[in-house]
């Protein structure tokens, strides 16, 4: 019976140990073993049996990218400013052997390792540069890490700045600095919102005027293409009629009658000069045919007589005095 018993627990021992000794990995990770102290192999994902008491897992080992947010540092810049600065480090671990024996607290190296490197490149670089070069200062951390942290086993994907805080002083006139500068850009809007609305305005009115002009020149030109017509038809009409008295075969005596009534019509008093024909030789030779036509006839006869001039006060005084001195009494005495 006690032998029974104990055949039993050897067995329960025994599987125990077998099941104790089976080891399954996950996924994206790794399993660093040693046997008897000294490396022995590294396991995969997968099943695996561990031999009982001379090996052991030396360390769980996590293949996936990992993010480590770092506490911020104190940093100075190259003109002399104190500001501090956190950073975000991405990294892979692609060698579980040297994670495990490369150095010790891996993590905790990185971190001074990063804190270094960011002093460095901020040592060399002004406040505006370092505030405005966020992508070079990620880009050589991200390769001066990835290159120091090859002797661990730790491959470093990226680097990201995540707050770069300057002192309460910088921070204020960076403030009044970016309000002038706002000012400054809503001051030259307006300036070139009223430039543009000046020009638009002068546009308008350039071409208003072009317009106005054009219009004036195309009247101007309608009136003298009429006028042009409008003479043009008046001495085609004149041409006309001459022709058609041409055709006509008018007589002399026709003429001769037209030119009078043309004679007539100048000399009503109304005009300050009057043409007489060069031909009023004939013209009066040939009034008498013609006086009924044209009321001439009727016309007083003009008197070309000299008039006889009045005497003078002076006349009549040189006669006084040329009479004789009897006359001159008698004519005294006849005045009284």
């Amino acid at each position: 019976m006690g032998f029974t018993i104990f055949i039993l627990v050897l067995i329960v021992l025994i599987l125990w140990l077998l099941i104790s000794c089976i080891r399954v990995v996950p996924q994206a990770n790794a399993y660093v073993i040693e046997f008897l102290g000294s490396y022995r192999a590294t396991w995969e994902h997968g099943l695996h049996l561990k031999v009982p008491f001379l090996e052991r897992i030396a360390g769980k080992i996590s293949l996936k990218e990992q993010v480590c947010d770092f506490a911020p540092s104190n940093v100075i810049t190259k003109d002399n400013v104190t500001m501090k600065i956190d950073t975000v480090v991405y990294f892979k671990i692609f060698d579980p052997r040297l994670y495990t024996y490369g150095v010790d607290r891996p993590v905790s190296a990185l971190e001074n390792l990063n804190a270094t490197t960011l002093r460095n490149i901020i040592g060399g670089m002004e406040l505006d540069q370092t505030l405005t070069s966020r992508d070079i200062i990620n880009t050589q951390m991200q390769q001066i890490l990835d290159e120091a942290t090859d002797a661990w086993g730790i491959k470093v994907t990226r680097v990201e700045l995540k707050n770069i805080i300057p002192p309460a002083e910088i921070q204020n006139a960076m403030e009044k600095q970016m309000k002038a500068e706002r000012e400054k850009r809503q001051t030259i809007l307006e300036a070139t919102a009223h430039k543009e609305s000046v020009v638009a305005r002068a546009e308008g009115d350039k071409q208003a005027k072009i317009l106005a002009a054009e219009a004036e020149r195309d009247a101007q030109i309608a009136l003298a293409e009429g006028r042009a017509r409008s003479i043009a038809l008046v001495y085609q009409a004149e041409a006309d009629g001459l022709k058609a008295l041409k055709d006509a075969n008018i007589d002399e005596s026709v003429l001769k009658l037209k030119g009078l009534e043309a004679l007539k019509n100048v000399s009503d008093g109304r005009a300050t000069k009057i043409f007489m024909p060069t031909d009023l030789s004939g013209v009066v030779s040939s009034l008498g045919l013609i006086s009924e036509a044209t009321g001439l006839g009727d016309s007083t006869p003009i008197d070309k007589s000299p008039k006889p001039k009045p005497a003078s006060r002076a006349d009549v005084c040189c006669d006084d005095d040329e009479k004789s001195p009897e006359t001159q009494r008698m004519a005294a005495a006849s005045r009284n």
